[in-house]
């Protein structure tokens, strides 16, 4: 589908010409390729490389850093076209590296851990995670036990993180920890930490899907990190992991109404090639009106959905509009990957065929990046309590 041409969002003439260039990297250089990856569950250091080279993990942060200071528009794009990949796994680990780990960087980090690993970062040759979520508190951020004690001139950090993409493989961690541990939110700090640094340990977990994605659980036992690793201010870290929240919710829902946009695509070529009775499946009323309603819940949802990029683009802060376009967008994404499947009948259970696949990768999208229930809670309190999330 024409994306561009059915929605409101303002894709311009570059914009397409970034789309279709970026579409004959990804028929290129992974397409062929994926099938291997999700077998092996890693990424090649190799594509981090390529893509660096192409500017992809810069598309908008400024020039002074190596990016290219583009619009959101061009980073919409990017996550749509890895979505278009038969592999949710790589796209979360190729988009988690800019808007999770660099991010941060970005946003409040030191010139000097810009240099060492924003600059890097951009071209590829590191990347990285954002390590938050712990065996006892996932959206309870508030409630990390992780903690990093100063000494001086270094924090000693101790404990685990565990569901963290990019988690075992990453050169960097972004790690939020307790540097004020009676505190609650007010003592969480955030440090960047390397991944060869003495006293880190990860391993592999194993998924349902994302199967192309590392996730890691991370264990930390005495790491001395120094102070200039901190990201802004200590203590500061709360506020900074809630103002990046909005973006990885957003990025989510585009996510989402991509990946199910691409596997209709891919549900409907079969529909009109698979007969049944003496007539191609498309054919029959009741997965003819499956098929428009898909549609128009689509269409609903990325225009949505594409009006939250528009105001993110221009600086806007809108937490509850961003819970509520990760909330309908992951629902109906499993939605849509639900019915897809079932048109493929039989087929659609074998791994043969990839919507096996995009069924299971789906399946995270309600529950990574805080669960429907969370988004539920969210909009309920700003709409019901009248509560007023502050921007940092």
């Amino acid at each position: 589908m024409n994306q561009s041409a059915l929605t409101p969002y303002p894709f311009t003439s570059d914009h397409e010409l970034f789309r279709e260039s970026l579409r004959q990297f990804l028929d290129r250089e992974v397409m062929p390729y994926i099938d291997d990856w999700e077998a092996a569950g890693e990424i090649p250091r190799s594509l981090w490389k390529k893509m660096g080279d192409q500017g992809y993990f810069g598309l908008t942060f400024p020039e002074a850093s190596g990016g290219l200071g583009l619009d959101f528009g061009f980073q919409v794009i990017f996550i749509e076209e890895l979505s278009r990949c038969y592999s949710a796994g790589l796209g979360a680990a190729i988009v988690a590296h800019p808007v999770l780990a660099l991010s941060h960087i970005a946003a409040a980090g030191s010139e000097s851990l810009q240099q060492r690993y924003l600059v890097p970062g951009i071209v590829g040759e590191q990347f990285g995670c954002l390590a938050i979520t712990e065996p006892g508190a996932g959206s309870d951020v508030a409630n990390i036990q992780t903690k990093a004690v100063r000494q001086g001139d270094y924090y000693l950090v101790n404990g685990s993180k565990t569901f963290i993409t990019n988690g075992v493989l990453s050169d960097f961690l972004v790690v939020a920890v307790k540097t004020a541990p009676t505190a609650g939110a007010a003592g969480i700090s955030l440090l960047v930490i390397d991944r060869d640094t003495p006293g880190v340990s990860a391993q592999k977990l194993r998924k349902l899907g994302w199967h192309a994605s590392d996730t890691g659980e991370i264990a930390f036992a005495d790491v001395r990190v120094p102070v200039e690793n901190l990201i802004g201010e200590e203590n500061a870290g709360f506020a900074y992991i809630m103002q990046r929240f909005a973006l990885e919710r957003l990025v989510m829902a585009i996510a989402a109404v991509a990946g199910a946009d691409h596997a209709l695509e891919y549900a409907l070529r079969y529909l009109s090639e698979r007969q049944a009775f003496g007539r191609p499946l498309n054919k029959f009323q009741e997965l003819r009106h499956r098929v428009a309603q898909l549609s128009a819940e689509l269409e609903r949802a990325r225009t949505f959905t594409y009006q939250e990029c528009r105001y993110y683009q221009d600086g806007h802060y809108r937490v509850k509009d961003c819970a509520m376009a990760k909330w309908l967008t992951t629902e109906l994404s499993d939605k849509v990957m639900y019915q897809c499947l079932q048109f493929f009948g039989g087929y659609g259970y074998m791994e043969d065929y990839r919507i096996a696949r995009m069924f299971r990768d789906s399946r995270i999208g309600t529950i990574g990046g805080g669960t429907s229930e969370i988004m539920c809670e969210i909009i309920a309190r700003m709409v019901i309590d009248e509560h007023q999330y502050q921007i940092y």
